[in-house]
């Protein structure tokens, strides 16, 4: 749907071309992603309910795992369901006021799960280096204020962006090449110049990075430190098990981050830029409960209990 104002043309609605434009595969995928969303919801909503139960798990790490579950939780439940729908839906558009609010919820969720992890790792070398104060240097207050500052500078930098977005005018036909409202994909439809908005995206992105892998990096290469001059092997085992999951998780995510980044910008890279967003709104939130549940007694004997007692209480 567009308008006339001044003989310039503005979209209301955009067309979203879907992940595959074969029919062929569109079923298959459906299916695919359908599942790959069920699991990470109950996965991820799994820990949020393992850890309050358990009082065990009532620890800084875990406190920043349900923020990191219930992110995930966010992130994919902003862009699966359109992601679905436009896979078996004739009907493929999204409104402009739909579009910015899928982008700024996304790229929010996004920025905020960045600087998770670097919080999570600040943790793990607290935890690892300073054993015998861990409880204390990381109160609950220094807690609370950790996650209200990760959030806010996802809400901060995000609006950022989503404002920068705004301000373009959009022309039509207004084909978004993705399966949802990307910052590429939605640029790549814009009709004004971008470049104001372009350097806002590189800042934030810059800086965004920048300073979550700096405080990742001294974070862990104290960690690695203080492992190597650990005397016990138990000790020096207990330490790498504690960060092992962490590790996993930050590689991976800031992985489809740098190939986002390093992906050339091009018609022939579309395929690539999907693949890379399908990996960060549903493969990536699938993953992480599995990465951190996995090697963890604590949460594998909750959950077997948990089982145990539903079972037993069906059985009477």
């Amino acid at each position: 749907m567009m308008f006339d104002n001044r003989n310039q043309t503005f979209l209301t609605t955009f067309f979203l071309l879907g992940f595959s434009e074969d029919t062929m595969f569109q079923v298959p995928l459906f299916f695919l992603f359908l599942t790959i969303y069920v699991i990470a919801l109950m996965g991820n909503l799994g820990i949020i309910v393992v850890r309050k139960i358990n009082p065990k798990l009532h620890t800084p790490m875990y406190f920043f795992l349900s923020h990191l579950s219930f992110l995930d939780i966010c992130y994919s439940s902003v862009f699966t369901p359109k992601l679905l729908e436009i896979l078996i839906a004739e009907d493929k558009t999204i409104s402009f006021r739909g579009c910015m609010a899928q982008f700024f919820f996304g790229c929010a969720c996004v920025i905020t799960e960045m600087f998770m992890l670097a919080v999570m790792a600040y943790d793990r070398f607290v935890a690892v280096c300073n054993p015998l104060l861990y409880t204390v240097a990381m109160s609950h207050k220094l807690c609370a204020f950790l996650v209200a500052g990760t959030y806010m500078w996802g809400g901060i930098g995000s609006f950022t962006l989503t404002y920068t977005l705004l301000k373009l005018s959009y022309c039509g036909p207004g084909i978004i090449n993705h399966f949802g409202c990307e910052y590429s994909a939605i640029l790549s439809v814009s009709c004004s110049d971008t470049s104001l908005s372009q350097l806002a995206c590189f800042i934030v992105s810059v800086l965004s990075e920048a300073c979550s892998l700096l405080i990742i990096l001294a974070s862990y290469v104290i960690i690695v430190v203080t492992i190597i001059k650990m005397p016990s092997k138990g000790g020096l085992r207990k330490a790498f098990s504690t960060c092992a999951s962490h590790l996993t998780a930050i590689s991976i995510f800031h992985g489809v981050v740098l190939l986002l980044y390093c992906i050339p910008n091009s018609k022939n890279s579309w395929l690539l830029v999907k693949v890379a967003t399908v990996l960060f709104t549903v493969v990536i939130p699938m993953l992480n409960p599995l990465i951190y549940s996995l090697r963890n007694k604590d949460v594998k004997e909750t959950v077997r209990r948990l089982i145990s007692s539903k079972l037993h209480s069906h059985s009477i």
